[in-house]
């Protein structure tokens, strides 16, 4: 009984949206390569996958395609990377957070793409590559956008690929862009362009829309991350920073004075787009950093040459070092401590103090 009761356990403690996101994958997926089986794919595709000419009349194609992996390779690809992310991003998040982030990720890069499609007919009258040649399927756009999201949160985590290639988590999102662009250029617009489209979407709803639970400053909820590291400039090299500075500041304005994404009261009153970061996380972070960069330094200033220990190991055990006891009125005397060992445990009590003064701040900044 505890043998059949173990995969039940398992599932069960993945979470919801996960769990159904998941399911629904695996259902979709079986279900068109049946269709197809059958010889009934190019009504599967019509109805499941996203093909510019008929799209219109089929809406719903603009999600579902993201649940359809039409090769054996793409899916077990998929099963391998998109649950385990979002089991991590949902149990940071909230299953509202994540569900948002899923549908914006597939459908707005859907949207793009579609857009992209139509201009190419228009430009090139072919209606057959351009309109009803191309299916975009699969889940590319939402894995970048993955991608994206762990540079966000864990930029300097490593990890390995295929238990070979070591890489920080920063510079995944890149490495997967740079595939897509030469898989783009060879003529693999489908499904490749997506990742494209699903880098930019995923960095503009983290950056602008995210709703941040339980960050609120003054009563007002806080959106996205403006922190100078997760700006867009940060993706390109230092030579692009310039134009790239003037060109997104330039888009913020326009975006700020037509409403487009949420803004803060900093926003507001300097009128341009700060790098600073504004929301109260990042302030916080910010200032957790300096605590423990001063601890560090403050460490590496107080290391003392270790003192001569007694020849007499009898004497030793008979007076042992005792270790600072804090009274009431805050020093911390030691008994039978060396000098040196006092004005060690002086600075370590001061170092930690300043830490707690760090993480007192950031209370009083999620307040």
């Amino acid at each position: 009984m505890a043998v059949l009761s173990s995969p039940i356990l398992l599932i069960q403690s993945i979470p919801p949206v996960t769990r159904a996101f998941t399911v629904a994958t695996v259902v979709s997926s079986g279900l068109y390569a049946w269709l197809s089986y059958q010889g009934m794919g190019q009504m599967a595709a019509q109805y499941m996958l996203l093909v510019p000419g008929s799209s219109l009349f089929a809406p719903w194609t603009f999600l579902t395609m993201g649940l359809v992996e039409t090769s054996i390779f793409e899916f077990i690809g998929s099963m391998i990377f998109v649950p385990a992310s979002l089991r991590y991003l949902e149990r940071l998040w909230g299953a509202t957070e994540t569900a948002k982030f899923i549908v914006v990720s597939i459908v707005a890069s859907n949207l793009i793409a579609f857009g992209l499609n139509w201009i190419e007919f228009i430009g090139t009258s072919n209606a057959d590559l351009f309109l009803y040649g191309m299916r975009y399927h699969g889940q590319m756009a939402l894995q970048i956008a993955l991608l994206v999201a762990f540079t966000q949160l864990i930029p300097e985590h490593q990890v390995q690929i295929l238990g070979v290639i070591k890489a920080r988590v920063k510079s995944l999102p890149m490495a997967y862009l740079t595939l897509s662009t030469v898989l783009c250029l060879i003529g693999m617009q489908n499904p490749w362009i997506l990742i494209q489209f699903g880098w930019f979407v995923g960095w503009v709803y983290l950056r602008f829309y995210k709703k941040n639970p339980g960050e609120s400053v003054g009563g007002v909820d806080t959106y996205g991350d403006r922190s100078e590291t997760f700006s867009l400039v940060s993706w390109f090299p230092p030579f692009m920073h310039k134009p790239l500075t003037l060109l997104g500041n330039l888009v913020y304005k326009l975006a700020n004075r037509f409403h487009l994404i949420p803004t803060s009261s900093s926003d507001l009153e300097s009128g341009t787009y700060s790098p600073v970061p504004l929301s109260a996380r990042a302030e916080a972070e910010r200032r957790r950093a300096l605590a423990l960069k001063a601890l560090d330094q403050r460490l590496a200033n107080t290391s003392s040459p270790v003192g001569s220990t007694p020849s007499n190991p009898n004497t030793q055990a008979a007076h042992p070092p005792s270790v600072a006891q804090s009274r009431s009125d805050g020093s911390s005397p030691s008994i039978g401590a060396s000098p040196s060992a006092n004005g060690r445990a002086h600075d370590r009590k001061k170092s930690i103090s300043e830490v707690d003064a760090g993480e007192a701040m950031k209370k009083s900044d999620s307040r």
